[in-house]
């Protein structure tokens, strides 16, 4: 029982620093295995074993990354690793034939199944505004929110409506960006260029711009004359939003929302025109 109490209190420690991590837990064994059913362990984002054992270090090195691709896919995986007998495997390696196939060089000779569930922070949105009052953000913001993502806003003016927090700051660059961001520019124009200059320089998963396609013409030649590489320049969604035939404010968030939802989800909708 203190066992399970120590491990639940490392889950409990590293979700609430907001922590990716992945439980393997063996489901089933075959065979020759120092593994049994029930045998657990907490497996961080770097694929570190922090808590548990999956009975040894030949199923763990093997499980370690599956565990990682969980966690970066934000999916279950179900291995099967084989134990093979040495004189069956090539000395010192570690074959991975698939990700739910691994094959470990050992004596045991036996193999199991683990499962692996991946437990990770809501992703963020992020909303960038150029302050004053703003329909289509605010309609984002709550929108997204409903749907899981932990949002946030940057907002000059401090005034954004509908956002968890709200950063009161003009320059972008200031701003840290995780790498699997979503990032939606719904302004006026005033600072679409600074903005996406300093979006240029991270690795965020998605990039939105919402305005006419004159004015995104004429901001990405601004950018490439600073200097802005085209293949970001090429990434970014402009105009943002799917083509779901939306005119009010709140129909526009929504189909911005529904983008950044299909990216997510390795959908491609139609685009707005």
């Amino acid at each position: 029982m203190e066992k399970a109490d120590e491990f639940l209190k490392v889950m409990y420690e590293l979700a609430s620093n907001g922590k990716p991590f992945a439980v393997a837990t063996v489901v089933r064994t075959f065979g020759s295995t120092l593994s049994k059913p029930g045998f657990k362990a907490i497996i961080d984002a770097q694929g570190n074993f922090v808590f548990g054992s999956l009975g040894g270090a030949c199923p763990e090195s093997a499980i370690s990354e599956a565990a990682v691709d969980s966690i970066r896919e934000r999916r279950t995986h179900l291995v099967r690793v084989f134990l093979e007998d040495v004189g069956n495997a090539l000395a010192g390696s570690v074959r991975v034939n698939s990700v739910e196939e691994v094959h470990v060089e050992t004596n045991c000779g036996g193999n199991m199944e683990v499962f692996v569930e991946p437990f990770a922070p809501p992703e963020r949105l992020v909303v960038i505004s150029d302050g004053g009052h703003n329909e289509v953000a605010e309609s984002l913001c709550s929108l997204a929110s409903s749907v899981g993502f932990q949002v946030e806003a940057i907002d000059p003016s401090g005034l954004m409506k509908g956002a968890a927090k709200v950063h009161r700051m003009e320059d972008i660059s200031e701003f840290v960006f995780n790498h699997d961001d979503y990032v939606v520019l719904v302004t006026m124009g005033r600072i679409d260029i600074p903005a996406l200059y300093a979006l240029s320089k991270t690795s965020v998963k998605f990039v939105g711009l919402m305005g006419s396609k004159k004015r995104i013409a004429d901001d990405f030649g601004k950018l490439i004359e600073r200097g802005v590489p085209s293949s970001f320049i090429e990434s970014v969604h402009a105009p943002v939003g799917a083509d779901i035939g939306s005119q009010t404010p709140q129909e526009i968030a929504l189909s911005i929302l529904a983008e950044v939802v299909a990216v997510k989800r390795g959908k491609h909708l139609p685009h707005k025109q």
